[in-house]
């Protein structure tokens, strides 16, 4: 008899995201709330007080019982920022701590300043045994994935898992299952797979099969898999292979430790209490952290990076890791670099994306493992990153394209939050000019409130720093309210320092506009960012002698015509892509 099977959860399909948990946190934590976050009054607070703040998009009428409360209580708990509610058979309460009330952990997770800061803070709680397995013990299941991919590795030589494989056979095991069997079913699932004619109707056919054992949806499957891949790319062990995932190079001998524990016989209670103290890492001990140190240098030179030796001291774990972490980031801007050389072969992607945004979120699906997406609920996050890697993909930046960005990204280059507050969206610096982007999904008659102030000043801010370079204020909506063209269409700041009068060049364009002009730069072949300065000294052109429903209907005819006269010459193909060597050449200056 076949055994019946269920999934198990790290996330809450009913918070796609990990990446605001953080965002949700600080303002529960500010609250009223705190340690006072159960029955219907308070639930429905929290959940008004979540989209008051913009963490969450409560329809009217969509939710009138707080239920979305309820989910973020419970990944609050799960992560061991609060202090989970004890069964009586597990101990009593007052042994762990006040019932949603913040732990040190969750203290430590609220000063976590950097993304990489926050990824541990979610691997430690992620590392703890806190999910029951029949009859006694508990696992973690971000151990168990690591195992298995392990395991694949030593098979393969590599530790990639393919979404339908993580679907099918990662999420619904445990440490009671057989390593070698699981692994054995992956791999007979991976050969049948590859010589299948239709790998959609193939996967649509293994995953009725797996369901005839699981009691609930089919659907949950795939829709499982995906926010589980999510939740656990944030521990920052992971990365993005298609739709599957594999360990990051960088973290295989924290993946390795991690493995060597599956199983925790201890109780739930003594769990909780590692969760909310801060359960502590392998990369806590010396030898382990000296060890990844080791193998990150050892992949730095394999890769041809030029780096600075990590200096003494390097006694403690601390200081090793804190030596380990700035070769990291040296690392990623590297892969950053190559990443910004590839983005005018994906021109038609950055299109998609753009395309994506203006329907207000969704997906598009190009083949069975290639599939984007654009979360409704992140809608600002991705039109911040689209519109960077459209100015990657124009290229002759003179400045690194880490320099371009405010926002934070995964290593993957998904886009994890905005950019912070109090500076410009997009710093474009070129040759003879500088283009600063402030982009929005403000479309209201409050847009102008919101934007008319910080963009002005920003701008202000960008001639300061550029001159004597012209800089070009570039505005990009889904649509333009036309209180906020009037505003720069008069384009007036005065200075902090002595009241200097600037007369700034602010062009507001729709992002559908940009997209416009974006593809027949692409399809003409003549994709240079003077065409864009262009562009924006045409829409400019005699602003003060219109009002703003005139300058409106003017800049639409300039993006037409322009369009127009792009797509008129002739259509070339993009020449096929060379990642330099040395991807910060293109960059440094004679």
């Amino acid at each position: 008899m076949v055994r019946e099977i269920d999934i198990w959860l790290v996330g809450n399909t009913g918070l796609r995201s990990p990446n605001r948990i953080q965002e949700g946190f600080r303002i529960y934590a500010e609250s009223p709330f705190v340690g006072n976050f159960r029955g219907r009054d308070n639930e429905i607070g929290f959940m008004n007080l979540l989209n008051e703040r913009g963490i969450i998009h409560n329809e009217a009428g969509k939710d009138v019982s707080g239920s979305h409360a309820r989910k973020w209580r419970l990944m609050f708990a799960k992560n061991g920022l609060i202090y989970p509610q004890l069964k009586k058979e597990d101990g009593a309460q007052d042994s762990l701590g006040a019932l949603d009330a913040i732990t040190p952990f969750g203290r430590t997770f609220l000063i976590a300043d950097t993304y990489p800061a926050m990824q541990e803070c979610f691997l430690r709680a992620m590392s703890v045994a806190q999910f029951p397995l029949p009859g006694e013990g508990y696992f973690a299941p971000l151990r168990w994935v690591l195992t298995i991919m392990l395991e694949l590795e030593r098979r393969t030589g590599s530790s990639e898992i393919s979404r339908i494989e993580f679907a099918l056979w990662a999420q619904t095991t445990t440490p009671q299952d057989d390593l070698s069997a699981v692994v054995g079913r992956i791999l007979d699932l991976r050969e049948r797979r590859q010589h299948a004619a239709s790998k959609r109707k193939f996967d649509r056919g293994e995953i009725e099969r797996r369901a005839e054992c699981y009691q609930k949806k089919a659907d949950n499957f795939l829709d499982y898999a995906d926010m589980n891949m999510r939740y656990l790319r944030i521990t920052g062990i992971f990365q993005r292979r298609g739709r599957g995932l594999m360990i990051l190079p960088t973290k295989h001998v924290l993946a390795e430790q991690l493995a060597q524990s599956l199983v925790s016989e201890d109780s739930l209670l003594h769990s909780y209490k590692v969760l909310c103290a801060g359960a502590p890492l392998p990369t806590d001990d010396v030898p382990v952290a000296r060890k990844l140190l080791d193998e990150l240098q050892k992949l730095l030179k394999e890769r041809h990076i030029a780096f600075e030796p990590p200096a003494p001291p390097l006694e403690t774990a601390v200081q090793i890791n804190v030596a380990r972490q700035r070769l990291e980031q040296l690392l990623a801007q590297t892969d950053e670099m190559q990443y910004a050389q590839r983005q005018c072969h994906e021109w038609r992607e950055i299109s998609d994306y753009m395309t994506l945004i203006l329907r207000g979120g969704g997906k598009k699906t190009y083949d069975e493992d290639y599939e984007i997406e654009v979360p409704r609920d992140e809608l600002p996050v991705y039109l911040e990153w689209i519109l960077w890697r459209a100015i990657l993909a124009i290229n002759h930046l003179t400045t690194m394209p880490y320099e371009v960005r405010g926002f934070k990204m995964d290593a993957d280059f998904m886009p994890v939050s905005t950019a912070g507050g109090g500076k410009g969206d997009l710093y474009s610096e070129f040759d003879d000019f500088a283009i600063l982007t402030e982009v929005t999904m403000s479309s209201s008659s409050r847009q102008e409130a919101m934007e008319g102030e910080p963009v002005r000043r920003h701008v202000s801010d960008a001639v300061l720093r550029w001159a004597p370079k012209p800089v070009y204020g570039l505005f990009i909506a889904v649509k333009i309210d036309t209180n906020t063209a009037e505003t720069f269409r008069h384009g007036i700041w005065y200075t902090k320092q002595e009241d200097v009068r600037q007369e700034l060049q602010i062009v507001p364009l729709t992002l559908a506009q940009y997209q416009m002009y974006f593809n027949a730069m692409f399809e003409s072949g003549k994709i240079s960012p003077f065409h864009v300065r262009e562009l924006l000294l045409y829409c400019g052109k005699n602003r003060a002698e219109m009002d703003a429903p005139a300058w409106k209907r003017h800049i639409e005819h300039v993006i037409r015509n322009q369009t127009e006269a792009l797509r008129a010459s002739y259509v070339y193909e993009v020449p096929p892509m060379q990642v330099a060597a040395d991807p910060f050449a293109a960059y440094r200056k004679e």
